[in-house]
């Protein structure tokens, strides 16, 4: 991607696409539809906040996502997928899986964080558990996330200057930089055994973020067989006279101090 998309071309769209996906969240809902979307990629790559944007408008008791933090002593004594499957959506939701159980075949595989026969058994047994959850009915999307060496180490540089975003930046993540081409050989191997027929993946070029989460909204949208449902408009009742009620004094609450307030006092017009 050579042209970066101008931000009012973007903005536009995006705000198209979110209403779509405001329609498709409502078809879900109605016919109890089960939508689980994993987005896997490079570190900085842009998939956390494409999930932003995926979710500003959308109702959270539906549409959840899902980032769970290192396994716990139990949990790594369990099957490999069993901590993933109380999160799986139920009839009528999306969830969205912020990396997923492809945490094997990526950052453990590389780091040595898994053994050798756990990183060849996921590998076999993963395309087994996807087909078991489509062959059951779920709507499974897998999108990789892609961005230039140059680009990652890029942001990275951005993260760690900006307080704000400081806590997206870890050692692992840092480590990416010097195991570039063994996250690229991890990523092929994946392919080769998960990039299968029931649940694809699905490429996205993420260099520049704007064109990135277009393009991968577009595609989610086009890759769930929903229509637009009709949503009846509610009926807001008027208010109804005074009963008598008495609202007890001011000073008798806790209220927060007026912040705004003391700003707005030393604003110079």
């Amino acid at each position: 991607m050579s042209k970066r998309m101008p931000k009012k071309r973007y903005e536009a769209e995006l705000l198209h696409l979110e209403a779509q996906l405001v329609d498709m969240q409502a078809w879900v809902h109605r016919t109890g539809a089960r939508v689980l979307v994993i987005f896997e990629g490079r570190d900085a790559a842009g998939k956390g906040s494409t999930i932003k944007r995926i979710t500003e408008y959308l109702n959270p008791r539906i549409t959840r996502v899902v980032a769970l933090p290192s396994p716990s002593d139990r949990e790594r004594t369990q099957w490999y997928f069993q901590r993933y499957v109380p999160h799986l959506p139920a009839a009528g939701e999306i969830v969205l899986f912020d990396r997923s159980w492809y945490n094997r075949a990526g950052v453990e595989h590389v780091m040595g964080y898994c053994t050798n026969a756990e990183y060849h058994r996921f590998l076999h047994q993963a395309p087994i558990f996807e087909r078991m959850l489509v062959e059951d009915g779920i709507i499974l999307l897998k999108y990789w996330f892609s961005v230039s060496d140059v680009e990652q180490e890029n942001r990275f540089r951005s993260r760690n200057d900006d307080p704000m975003r400081r806590w997206k930046l870890s050692p692992n993540d840092v480590l990416s930089i010097t195991k570039w081409e063994e996250y690229s050989r991890a990523k092929d191997t994946m392919f080769v055994h998960t990039d299968i027929p029931e649940a694809p993946w699905f490429g996205v070029d993420n260099e520049d973020k704007r064109r990135g989460r277009i393009n991968m909204i577009a595609h989610l949208l086009s890759q769930i067989p929903w229509s637009k449902v009709d949503r009846p408009r509610v009926e807001i009742p008027a208010r109804p006279g005074s009963g008598g009620y008495e609202r007890p004094p001011l000073d008798q609450s806790q209220l927060v101090p007026d912040v705004a307030g003391t700003l707005l006092d030393h604003e110079v017009d």
